[in-house]
Parts: C-alpha cells; structure tokens; sequence
C-alpha cells in the first residue's frame, strides 16, 4: 500500500463513525431546514435548489476544469451526478410527505441492499430480512396517515433504489476518478490530492451535472430572486445537507468497502431521528421505533463479525 503523503495523513487518522457523525447530524438539520421551506417552494424546487447550490461552491473550490478527464471517468461521474440529484429529488419530495426519521429508516432499504449484496456472508443476507420487516413496520405506520402518505412512501423507496446507486457510483468516484496522471503537472494541470481531491472534484462535476439534468425545475424558483432570507435559507441547505456530508462520504469511501460503508450508515437513521424531534417536534412512538430500532440493527448485521476495516481502505 502506498503512502498517501503527509496532507493525508491527518484526515486519515479521524475515526470514519466520527465523520459520519458530523454528516449526520449537517444532512438532516439541512434536511429540518427544507422542511420549513415547503410552504414557499415546492420540494422538488428545494431539492433542486440545494443541488445548485452545492454546486456553485464545489466548482468555485475544486475547479474540476483545471483538470483532465478520460471518457470512462468523465461519464462515470455524469452518471454519478444524476443519480445523486435524482435521490435527492425523491427525498425531498417523501419528506414533504412523511416524518424525516421515518422517510430515511424506510430510505435504508437501498444500503442495506448494497450492503446484502456486495457482503458474502449469511449475516449479511439475514439483515435484508431484519429490514424488510422494520420497513413493513414503518409502511404500515405511514400508510394509516392518508393517500398523501402513499406518495411519500413511494418517492422514498424511490430515493432508496437511488441511494443504492449512489453508493455503487460514489465509491467509483472517490477511488478512481481522479482525473490527472503521475507527473500532469509539469505542463501545468496541478495534481490531485491522492487522499480527497479526486473525490472531490468528481462531486463537484457530479453535482454540477445533476442540476443541469434537473434544470427544468427551475420555473419554480422565482421566489428566491426575491427575497434574501430565502435565498440564505437555501444556501444553508445547500452546504448543510450537501457540501459538508458528501464530502465528508468522498473521504470515507476512498477508506472503505462498499458493505462497510454501509455499515456507517447505521448512525443516520439515529441522527435523522434526533434532528427530527428536536427541531420538527416529530416524536417517533410505538411501531416507528420499533421499524427504526429493525432498520439499524439490519445494517448493524451487515458489519463482518471479528474484522476492523483498514482506515486507508487497504484490500
């Protein structure tokens, strides 16, 4: 394994459940903020919106066209990109609908799946069963509130088959897109950090991508032209909820296996929860935490028994 230079090091020696931590905790208070912002705006327009914005500040700080991009990668990230804003579309558009903690354990179906898949043992099979059931739980507890709960559960289930595709794609993205060979620098293209750099920059050209794709939602938008809180209400959504915590997955996917990063993921239902109740006043009771307590523990299952995973993603 090669050393990953002293810029790395650093970064490398924070705790991956520490970072995940602090995504956490950003994601689903920009998601509380989104929320609020409904009555105004319509959610897909706020996915969209947040999607913009993240990208506005990745491309001012990474400036992906310094560097150099082979078709494999260019379209990788392309792809990458467009199923990140169509997750968070779907997202946005359940959480209208439904309480966050519940909209992101049901939301959990996607990496647990990756999780079942890339895993190669019974423990990670069975978690797929542990989380159907919590998932049942939370449909049931959902589909008791009304027709406009069914449409909420609809787009996250949505938005989990996208997650699944996020983590696939991500991973890719973080490990591999880095766009400039061994020495591009002498012609004055400038090297990407080998730890987060090329993670980084692929996220600003995913996003940038993803808001294009997504770009007929903007005939929604004019509200914001118009009034500043609103406009600084979105920018915090943006970083919030999209800069701070996909960059922080960059750095943690450049680390870990698929089905570990899966693993990690099993402090957000907690954090969603949390941010949920004390900012929403969305108090999970009876079947909810029981179908939250099922989802978290079915990516808990998921972590190969007795094996820490090298913090630098060693293989």
């Amino acid at each position: 394994m090669t050393d990953p230079g002293p810029s790395a090091r650093p970064r490398g020696r924070v705790p991956a459940p520490a970072l995940f931590v602090v995504s956490g905790l950003t994601q689903y208070l920009g998601a509380a903020v989104a929320v609020r912002l409904f009555d105004v705006l319509a959610a897909p327009v706020v996915a969209w919106l947040r999607i913009v914005g993240a990208a506005l500040v990745l491309l001012a700080w990474q400036r992906p066209w310094r560097h150099r991009w082979d078709r494999r990668r260019l379209l990788t990230t392309a792809a990458f990109g467009v199923v990140l804003a169509a997750m968070n579309v779907s997202f946005y558009i359940a959480i209208s609908r439904l309480p966050l903690g519940t909209a992101v354990a049901v939301e959990f179906i996607g990496p647990v799946a990756v999780a079942a898949v890339t895993g190669r043992s019974v423990r990670e099979r069975w978690a797929i069963v542990v989380a159907f059931a919590g998932v049942l739980l939370l449909a049931g507890v959902s589909l008791q509130l009304g027709p406009d709960a069914v449409v909420g559960l609809v787009a996250i289930l949505v938005a989990a088959g996208f997650w699944a595709g996020y983590i696939v794609l991500g991973r890719v993205v973080a490990r591999g897109a880095t766009p400039v060979a061994a020495g591009a620098q002498d012609d004055g293209v400038p090297q990407v950090d080998a730890q987060t750099g090329g993670g980084l920059v692929g996220l600003a050209l995913a996003m940038s991508v993803g808001a294009l794709v997504f770009s007929p939602l903007a005939a929604g938008a004019g509200p914001v032209l118009h009034d500043g809180r609103l406009a600084i209400a979105v920018a915090a959504v943006a970083v919030l909820s999209s800069v701070v915590p996909y960059g922080v997955e960059q750095v943690v996917m450049r680390r870990v296996s698929a089905a570990t990063f899966a693993v990690l993921l099993a402090i957000l239902p907690a954090s969603a929860a949390v941010v949920g109740a004390v900012v929403l006043r969305q108090w999970p009771h009876g079947l909810e935490i029981v179908g939250l307590a099922l989802v978290t523990g079915a990516i808990v299952l998921t972590a190969p028994p007795g094996r820490s995973p090298s913090p630098r993603g060693r293989r």
